[in-house]
């Protein structure tokens, strides 16, 4: 059981100690630190609050409102909702800020708050460690009875957000539409149940086929959309010979598909797909973190464009697309953020965009797969132990590998002659994250196992 305080918000496991767990004490503590430094300096703050389908978050939920409300607050109940439409939704009622109520991919013992600025994107890291600091002072003033804050349920952003899907330039309905699509989609008892049906009807496709939908928070399986975790999907694809498949995870941000065959479209093409599409139409750059295929990069440069990679994490892809003005960016695990839409990972917006270009290839899924360069991507990782020195480990193994390429901007990553292998401490997990890339899956996977390897070696417990 853990609790991962971070500047982007604080995740846990649900019950247990307070300070150990994600507890009802540290839930109202990080809601009013987060809270009290918005409305530091204003009469009046507005926040919109948004879940996903986990037991634990109508209880979560509650607990967030009420302090925000106990703050002075006023709040915007979603309700059960996706991260992106939480984030649609700051823009559009111009709040101060939103909390997305969601662990993402984690299983569902897990819950987490998402904390968002006016802009509708993960908050700074500046603002992030003023959170963590103010929560761990616990200096907060509540609001006096006659000016407590209140709370406004809305659920119209489900559609608002379907609505500027489909209305999104390169979001081509007719086309869709004409291909008449079957479709079978995985939404893991979660959200995604309920907005990419939706989204699919709206954009023109009559046959859609849902698994694991009911909104129960019990996933049916492991909630991170990976191949090995897909085996259904894939099956049901084959079965009712639907032309793809298509799974989310818990809050709707990562987005992977499953060609007609059953087999993967695969998580890190998702984003090469959209890119290849995105910059057919619009000439410019494209981001994505540098634990990503280098496939993103060969695709650009084909349009004409300039690829860059940014430390792993939403908010470090971000401002690196802001930098270099690009038009489409995101991370390897199945996020898509198209940043004249919004700036944050957007599974709604990528199917739509995904969509439309499967139905201008016109050949089917596995077909437009056949078209991007193969490359693979082995994805490890190894639990932390207590007392672990990361810092400390990462050292040694760079001091191994003195004689290869080795970029220190986020973690380790080291260049093997155009292969390479990426090792970080995740944000969301106490874990160490081991991938590593080649053309052969086989190399790839070998180059993950020497560095996991070397991991052992170098910690003092083992």
């Amino acid at each position: 059981m853990a609790l991962i305080k971070s500047i982007s918000g604080i995740r846990g496991t649900i019950g247990g100690k307070p300070g150990e767990n994600l507890s009802p004490v540290d839930i109202v503590k990080f809601t009013a630190a987060y809270g009290s430094i918005l409305s530091a300096g204003k009469k009046k703050v507005k926040v919109v609050i948004g879940r996903d389908g986990r037991i634990s978050g109508a209880l979560v939920q509650e607990l967030v409102m009420n302090t925000l409300v106990g703050l002075g607050a006023d709040v915007i109940d979603l309700g059960l909702s996706t991260t992106p439409t939480v984030e649609i939704a700051v823009k559009m009622t111009k709040a101060d800020g939103g909390i997305i109520i969601t662990a993402s991919h984690n299983p569902k013992e897990w819950n987490a708050l998402k904390l968002l600025n006016s802009d509708g994107e993960f908050i700074s890291a500046e603002t992030g460690a003023k959170v963590l600091e103010l929560a761990a002072k616990e200096n907060f003033f509540f609001a006096q009875v006659d000016k407590l804050g209140t709370v406004t349920a809305d659920d119209s952003y489900l559609q608002k957000h379907i609505d500027a899907v489909v209305k999104y330039p390169l979001v081509n309905t007719r086309l869709v539409k004409k291909q008449d699509f079957k479709v079978v989609v995985d939404a893991i008892n979660s959200t995604g149940a309920l907005f990419v049906p939706a989204l699919l009807h709206a954009l023109g496709i009559n046959e859609v086929i849902v698994l694991n939908g009911e909104v129960n928070g019990r996933f049916a399986h492991n909630p991170e959309p990976l191949l090995e975790h897909l085996t259904q999907l894939s099956a049901e694809v084959v079965k009712q010979q639907a032309h793809l498949g298509i799974a989310v995870d818990p809050d709707v941000d990562r987005l992977c598909f499953v060609c007609e065959d059953g087999s993967m479209f695969g998580e890190e093409y998702t984003l090469v797909a959209v890119a290849d599409y995105m910059l057919g139409k619009i000439k410019g750059n494209s981001v994505s973190n540098m634990s990503s295929t280098r496939a993103l990069k060969e695709i650009t440069l084909k349009h004409g464009g300039q690829y860059f990679a940014s430390a792993v994490g939403e908010v470090n892809v971000v401002k690196k697309m802001k930098e270099v003005n690009a038009v489409i960016g995101g991370e390897g695990s199945g996020g898509i953020i198209v940043p004249d839409f919004h700036y944050g990972r957007d599974a709604l917006i990528g199917i739509g965009l995904f969509l439309s270009h499967l139905a201008g290839h016109k050949k089917g899924i596995k077909s437009l797969r056949n078209t991007y360069p193969d490359y693979f991507i082995s994805k490890n990782k190894i639990e932390l132990e207590n007392g672990i020195d990361v810092k400390s480990l990462f050292e040694k193994i760079k001091k191994k590998y003195k004689n290869n390429p080795v970029n220190t901007e986020d973690g380790l990553k080291i260049e093997f002659d155009g292969d390479w292998v990426h090792l970080r401490t995740s944000n969301t997990e106490p874990i160490i994250r081991i991938y590593a890339e080649s053309d052969l899956e086989a190399k790839a996977s070998n180059i993950a196992m020497q560095l996991m390897r070397d991991i052992k070696e170098f910690t003092p417990s083992s």
